[in-house]
Order: structure tokens, then C-alpha cells, then sequence
């Protein structure tokens, strides 16, 4: 069962913030937007607990109460882990369904600390430009280094160039990169990464809520792809810097580790995207590229020696995950 939380009709700007088994990290993001709360007027907010089960709720619950936040932050527990888009949307939903939802929408991830004005930019960057319907920070490491932030759409020429890994293939389908090269002035770009991304509200009674048949993995991209059909403008804002430390509650995005199996769900929710959003020829045809590329890799690493730095058993998991072993249907989203 998921609880409501109250919000303020006056609100202008609705936070959410999805904790699993991270309170830590979810404290620190918090007192990370304090000085932001006091910049934006009526700022609300919410936590929500994909039942994490190990203390995060008292942890949280502890910490807003010591800090006294409570005129700003709301916390709520969910009756299970749903996921991503699951944990997002049970805060948004019930604003959504009675007409209270706030002019804009930030998700942000746990593993997130705000820098100086990030949230403020972002809400700015909005009012200025009420075409675009979804914008994302640039994402930093604690040295301000910055990560890949703003992304192309999947396609079968991405899924190609990702998995054969040739210098001159790349140059050649440039245009199709999904992580194109960090840049440092806004631009217009296809989806931007879930850890801070601010959403208009417009977009969700265009489109929705996000699909919640995504666990974890390409609902933000999909998200967007809604968007971007329904009209609204994506793009990257580099003047509002977060830190985001990658992977902290999954490990799969984390590089700085070596690469883990990928999980169950990550094969899932690639499969839907594609086939959700371009049928299942496209999604065979993507399957048997990126099956193909992957092992010209495989085999060309072995040759020439290269360090092998791809998560165990991939070429196997993907093809137990492909549609030719899989299937082809797709269940519809249950988000509205």
C-alpha cells in the first residue's frame, strides 16, 4: 500500500528523492539543498522508502526531525521495492490525480549532493524557456569532474558502435553515440540522466506518469522519448552542477569498480524499450547487431590483448534475454 503525502497547493517546486538501503546518502542530499529550500519559495520535499527494511526509514525519519526539517521534507515509506519509476511516481501521482501537482517536478537520486544554486538554475532555465519540457544538470564527480550527462536515443546504430568498439566506426556513426562528448554550454538533446532531472508539469499531464514496467534502467530515456513525441523539448543545462556518486545503490553504472554481472532487470528494460517503442523486427535487429558486434569485440580483444573490462557471462545473459529466446510481447504500463 502506498501512503499520500500531503503537499501545499502553493508549492512550486516538488522534490523527490527515492531511498533504497542508502540513508546516508540520502541524509547528506538533503542537507545538500538547504540553502537551495531558502532560495526557492515553496519548495516541498518528498522521500520515498522503496522498503528498503534495513533501519533507512528511522535513519531518515531521525534525521529530519534532528535537523528540523520538517517544514520542508515529507517522508514516505512504500509497502515495497517497485523501482525506479515506481518510487518517483508514488509521490507524484496523487498531486497528479487532484490537480495539486506543482509547476515543476525534480527528481533527484540519493547518491546526489546539490551544489551552490543547482536547483535554482534549473528552475530559472524553465520559466525562461517554456518549450522545453524536461532538463538535467550536468552530473560531476566530487573533484568536478564531469560525467556524461545528456544522451542520444538508443538506436540499431548505437547498439552497433557500443558493442564493437572500433575507433573508426565510431567517427563514422558520430551522430548516433549515446554519450556524446561532455559539453559545457546548453543544448537541446535527447534524454538526460534520472539523478537530476527536472520535469514540467505539462509533460506529465501530456504523457503521464513514467512506466513503472521499468525496474531500473532506460525509463528515463523512454520517459523522455514520450516527451519528445508528445512535443517537449530536452536539454542539458551545465550551469547546474550536482555530484553524483555513480551507483551506489545498484553498482552496474560504477566505474570505478570492476564491472559487475548485469542484473535480471537491466536485460528487461532494455528489451522493453526497444520494443515498446519500435517493434519487434527493430528489437531483432538490434539484438543480432549488438550480438555480432559483441563478439568481433570478444574475439579482437583477444588478439591484440586487450584488458577484458565487460561484465561476466554478458554474451550469454544477452542472448538468454533476446527476443528470439524471450518473446516479443510487452506488457502494458501500469504508471497512470
Amino acid at each position: 500500500m502506498v501512503d499520500s503525502v500531503q503537499t501545499t497547493t502553493s508549492c512550486s517546486l516538488l522534490v523527490v528523492v527515492l531511498n533504497y538501503r542508502t540513508p546516508e546518502l540520502t541524509i547528506d542530499c538533503l542537507r545538500s539543498l538547504t540553502d537551495e529550500v531558502a532560495a526557492i519559495p515553496n519548495i516541498q520535499v518528498v522521500v520515498t522508502d522503496n522498503d528498503s527494511g534495513d533501519g533507512s526509514v528511522e535513519k531518515i525519519e531521525a534525521a529530519i526531525a534532528h535537523e528540523n526539517w520538517g517544514s520542508w521534507v515529507k517522508l514516505m515509506p512504500l509497502g515495497h521495492n517497485g523501482g525506479f519509476a515506481y518510487g518517483n511516481n508514488a509521490a507524484i501521482r496523487p498531486l497528479l490525480l487532484n490537480a495539486a501537482l506543482p509547476p515543476y517536478v525534480l527528481l533527484l537520486n540519493p547518491d546526489t549532493v546539490v551544489r551552490p544554486q543547482a536547483i535554482i538554475t534549473l528552475v530559472n532555465f524553465m520559466e525562461a524557456n517554456p518549450r522545453v519540457g524536461i532538463a538535467g544538470s550536468r552530473l560531476e564527480d566530487p573533484d568536478a569532474t564531469p560525467q556524461c550527462s545528456a544522451f542520444r536515443f538508443h538506436t540499431l546504430f548505437s547498439e552497433l558502435d557500443g558493442s564493437l568498439r572500433i575507433g573508426l566506426i565510431t567517427q563514422l556513426l558520430s551522430r548516433w553515440v549515446v554519450a556524446p562528448p561532455v559539453m559545457d554550454t546548453h543544448h537541446q538533446t535527447d534524454w538526460v540522466a534520472g539523478a537530476s532531472m527536472i520535469i514540467r508539469r505539462e509533460v506529465f499531464e501530456a504523457v503521464g506518469l513514467m512506466d513503472e514496467e521499468y525496474f531500473m534502467y532506460y525509463e528515463e530515456m523512454d520517459y523522455c522519448l514520450q516527451a519528445n513525441r508528445a512535443g517537449w523539448n530536452c536539454w542539458y543545462v551545465p550551469t547546474s552542477h550536482v555530484v553524483h556518486l555513480v551507483g551506489q545503490s545498484s553498482g552496474v553504472t560504477d566505474t570505478k569498480r570492476p564491472a559487475k554481472r548485469r542484473p535480471q532487470y537491466w536485460f528487461d528494460s532494455r528489451r522493453r524499450y526497444f520494443l515498446k517503442n519500435y517493434g519487434w523486427l527493430y528489437t531483432l535487429l538490434c539484438d543480432a547487431v549488438w550480438t555480432l558486434g559483441f563478439i568481433t569485440w570478444r574475439l579482437r580483444r583477444i588478439i591484440q590483448r586487450k584488458p577484458d573490462s565487460d561484465p561476466p557471462q554478458m554474451l550469454r545473459d544477452f542472448l538468454r534475454n533476446s527476443v528470439l529466446m524471450r518473446g516479443v510481447l510487452v506488457r502494458p504500463a501500469k504508471c497512470s
